[in-house]
C-alpha cells in the first residue's frame, strides 16, 4: 500500500483548473490524499497485464510532486502489444510533458501528452512488424485530480460520495458505439458480422479487414488504419471526500455492470475489493476471459482506510455517465475555460475525438522539427509535413499553417480521415 504526501487545500467548484489547483496549493495546509490500491485477476488466455506505479515524482527528490499511475492492458492475438505498452506507454506520455513546469501547467499539459504517448507507443510497436494488439486504460492520480486515457473496452469507473458512479471511459466496441461505426465506415472500413456459409451472420460487429471488434487499440498492425490509437481522455477533480476507482478488463465488465462492480466491494479495503470484484464476475458468468481488476482508493488524509463515502449503503446507488447522453464522444475538449459540476466530481477536461491534430499546439509553441502528435524530433528538412492537407516541404520557410507532423503521424491522420485507402491486409478473426 502506498501513499503520497504534500500540501493540498480545498477547491471551490465550477472554477478553472488553474484556480482550483492554486487554491489547493495556497489552502489551509491540509495534506494530499492517501492513495491505497489493490489488484487481482484470473487468467484464461494470459493476455491481460496491469501496471501499478504509486510513487512517481514530477520533480525528482520532491515528495510534494508525487503522483500515481495505474493501467490495465487487455491483449489480443498474442501478448506482444500488451507487454510493449506496459513497458513503454508511461515513458512516452511523460516524455511529451514539457519539463520544468509547475503542477497546474503539468495537469493542463497531461491530456495532450496522453494522446501523444498513445500514438507514439502504437507507432513504435507497429514498426516491430508484429500483429498483436491491446486495449489500454491509463489512469494518473495527482492529489484529488484524476486523468484517464483509454482505447478499447477496459473500463474505468469512479465511485464517489452518495454512491454516485461515474464512467470515466468510453467503450470502443463497434457493436455498441454508433459514432465509432460511422467513423470507421467513413474512413473506408467495413463493419459487419462474421458471415458463415449460406449468408448467416453471427457474433458481434467487426471491422474488416481484420475482424476486430474494437475501433481503437494499440498495435493491430495487420488491420486497417481506421483502427486508431487515439485515446478518449477525461480529467476530473474529486471533492475532498475522495473516491474509489475501479479499472478492469472486459472480463469483468462483460459479467458485471458498473453499478454491480462498485456495490460488490463497498466498505472493503482496496486489496480485498479487487478480489471481490473478480470473484463476483466469475460467480456471475464463469471464467470466459481473462479477468483483471485494479482498485484505487483516494482517501482524505484524516481517514486511514476506505473513503467515508464508500461505506455500504442501501438504495443510494446511482449510475451516472459523464459521457453518454451529455455530449458527443467526438466533442472537442475544453480545459481551463469552463468546468461542469456533477455532484462531488468536477469535470475539467474531455476529448473523445479520433481525429489527430485537435487540441494540439501550433507550430509556434514547438521546436520547429518536433512532430506535434508523437513529439519525436525530426532531422532538419527530413520527412516533415504540416497539418494543412499539403505534402512534404523542403524547408520550414515553405511550410504553411498548422503544426508539424512526421510522415507516420500524417499517414495515420490521413487514413483516419478517409483521405487514402488503408493498406491491404490478410483476413484474421480476433476474439476481442
Amino acid at each position: 500500500m502506498e501513499s503520497a504526501s504534500g500540501e493540498e487545500g480545498k477547491a471551490a467548484p465550477s472554477l478553472p483548473l488553474a484556480t482550483l489547483i492554486g487554491r489547493e496549493l495556497r489552502g489551509g495546509g491540509s495534506e494530499r490524499p492517501l492513495v491505497r490500491y489493490g489488484h487481482f485477476g484470473f487468467a484464461k488466455r494470459g493476455e491481460d497485464y496491469f501496471l501499478v506505479k504509486p510513487d512517481c515524482l514530477r520533480v525528482p527528490g520532491d515528495p510534494s510532486s508525487a503522483f500515481s499511475v495505474f493501467a490495465v492492458f487487455d491483449g489480443h492475438n498474442g501478448v506482444s502489444a500488451a507487454v510493449f505498452s506496459k513497458e513503454h506507454l508511461l515513458e512516452h506520455v511523460m516524455s511529451a510533458v514539457p519539463q520544468g513546469i509547475g503542477r497546474d501547467d503539468w495537469l493542463q499539459a497531461l491530456p495532450r501528452a496522453l494522446v501523444a504517448g498513445f500514438v507514439k507507443t502504437d507507432i513504435d510497436f507497429q514498426r516491430k512488424g508484429e500483429a498483436s494488439g491491446t486495449t489500454a486504460t491509463l489512469v494518473v492520480v495527482d492529489g484529488f485530480t484524476v486523468t484517464v486515457a483509454s482505447v478499447g473496452d477496459s473500463r474505468c469507473i469512479l465511485d464517489t460520495q452518495g454512491g454516485v458512479i461515474s464512467l470515466l471511459t468510453v467503450d470502443h466496441r463497434l457493436e455498441e458505439n454508433v459514432e465509432e461505426r460511422e467513423r470507421v465506415t467513413a474512413s473506408g472500413g467495413e463493419v459487419s458480422r462474421l458471415n458463415l456459409c449460406g449468408g448467416q451472420e453471427v457474433g458481434p460487429l467487426r471491422c474488416w479487414p481484420g475482424g476486430l471488434c474494437l475501433s481503437r487499440s494499440i498495435g493491430d498492425t495487420d488491420v486497417g488504419e481506421f483502427i486508431v490509437p487515439i485515446p478518449h481522455v477525461k480529467q476530473v477533480k474529486l471533492s475532498n471526500a475522495g473516491g474509489r476507482l475501479i479499472i478492469a478488463s472486459d472480463g469483468i465488465w462483460d459479467a458485471l455492470s458498473s453499478e454491480a462492480a462498485a456495490q460488490a466491494c463497498r466498505g472493503l479495503p482496496a486489496e480485498l475489493a479487487a478480489k471481490l470484484v473478480v470473484k463476483q464476475a466469475l460467480k456471475t458468468s464463469g471464467l470466459k476471459d481473462d479477468t483483471t481488476c485494479v482498485v484505487v482508493d483516494i482517501i482524505p488524509s484524516d481517514h486511514s482506510s476506505t473513503p467515508p463515502s464508500l461505506s455500504p449503503k442501501k438504495n443510494q446507488n446511482k449510475l451516472r455517465s459523464l459521457i453518454f447522453g451529455r455530449r458527443s464522444h467526438s466533442s472537442v475538449g475544453k480545459l481551463g475555460n469552463k468546468s461542469a459540476s456533477f455532484d462531488s466530481v468536477e469535470e475539467l477536461f474531455e476529448e473523445g475525438s479520433a481525429m489527430l491534430g485537435r487540441n494540439f499546439p501550433s507550430k509556434a509553441n514547438l521546436p520547429p522539427f518536433r512532430c506535434a502528435i508523437c513529439q519525436v524530433d525530426q532531422a532538419p528538412f527530413e520527412d516533415l509535413v504540416t497539418d494543412n492537407g499539403g505534402g512534404c516541404c523542403s524547408a520550414p520557410s515553405t511550410q504553411r499553417g498548422g503544426p508539424y507532423l512526421c510522415s507516420d503521424c500524417r499517414k495515420k491522420k490521413d487514413a483516419m480521415e478517409g483521405k487514402r485507402s488503408s493498406r491491404s491486409t490478410a483476413c484474421r478473426i480476433v476474439n476481442k
